[in-house]
């Protein structure tokens, strides 16, 4: 059998080879392209022979897989899996794992970075004091007594919650199955939208979702609002998000994700718009997180090996 790793993990290739030859043991053959490729001529040519591959988030669509018949498996070193052509996968029956949870308290640390940044005009502040500027203008705001709105209540939505909480915030949620937890006051979306002083996004990317927080959900937010988006980018309307900042309709937002992976268009809206912190898709980008996920990646593997796959998203 042979597992091919299709990219780097984020940690250093040799502990990388440990894990993987401790995981495997003499089960398979593991072949590790410590390059990022992701067109489809050589995603084929690194599949082709490969039972099992691992890859993080490059596009994984059907026109690769159709040319990897041996092809039963693909861990995804990632949370989401919207970069994989799922519904290809159950008409073959190539089993997918991912690597829930490793970036968890890594993206919800990021959340807590955009609005302490924009609450406390951190990076105006910086720019005021490095060219002869005062406190002028650039009076900031606390999080205490504020509304705080999570829109997906998994484990990255649930731990910010946790957090807020320690801030003095009130909180809110909305989630597609209600849960009850403490501190936490579960409500519709448009409620949510229309009460929260913050809110932020921590949904996965499926069909149901693209394009959830639209012109129309944007207009419900208040003017002192800000956005925050670490989930997915095609989640949100980013022209309309642009527009309402441009025009004062909500106060500011921070977005880590686009509709695209970056690098990103120069002309893209949200790049110009007023109050707005763009970030390259870092939310999950720890040192922390790499070693948490290439354990699980590792973990996968072997309980594939041994018949008995965990963490399967179908």
């Amino acid at each position: 059998m042979k597992i091919a790793i299709l990219e780097p993990l984020g940690i250093p290739d040799t502990e990388l080879t440990a894990m993987l030859k401790e995981a495997v043991a003499d089960k398979a053959e593991v072949v590790y392209y410590n390059t990022r490729k992701e067109d489809i001529e050589t995603l084929i040519e690194r599949s082709r022979d490969a039972e099992a591959v691992v890859l993080t988030n490059i596009k994984y669509p059907r026109a690769v897989m159709e040319k990897c018949p041996k092809l039963k498996y693909i861990c995804v070193a990632f949370t989401g899996c919207d970069h994989i052509d799922m519904d290809y996968c159950r008409v073959r029956g190539i089993k997918v794992s991912n690597c829930a949870g490793y970036s968890t308290a890594a993206v919800a640390d990021l959340v807590f970075g955009f609005i302490i940044s924009l609450y406390r005009n951190i990076i105006p502040c910086n720019e005021a004091i490095r060219h002869g500027g005062t406190r002028a203008g650039l009076i900031g705001s606390e999080l205490e007594g504020k509304k705080f709105g999570i829109i997906g209540a998994g484990a990255i939505g649930l731990r910010v919650a946790r957090i807020v909480q320690a801030f003095g915030c009130e909180v809110y949620a909305y989630s597609r199955t209600k849960k009850s937890i403490d501190g936490v006051r579960f409500t519709d979306l448009d409620t949510l939208l229309s009460t929260c002083d913050i809110v932020s996004i921590h949904v996965p990317q499926n069909p149901s979702t693209v394009g959830l927080i639209s012109k129309e959900k944007i207009a419900l937010m208040k003017k002192n609002a800000i956005l925050i988006n670490t989930a997915r980018g095609p989640i949100v309307d980013s022209k309309a998000l642009a527009d309402a900042l441009n025009n004062g309709d909500i106060a500011g937002a921070a977005v880590d994700v686009f509709e695209s992976e970056p690098p990103i268009s120069e002309n893209h809206p949200l790049l110009t718009a007023k109050n707005c912190i763009a970030t390259p898709h870092v939310g999950f980008a720890t040192n922390e997180a790499m070693y948490k996920r290439a354990k699980i990646v590792c973990s996968n593997i072997k309980s594939y090996l041994n018949g008995k796959p965990e963490n399967l998203v179908n």
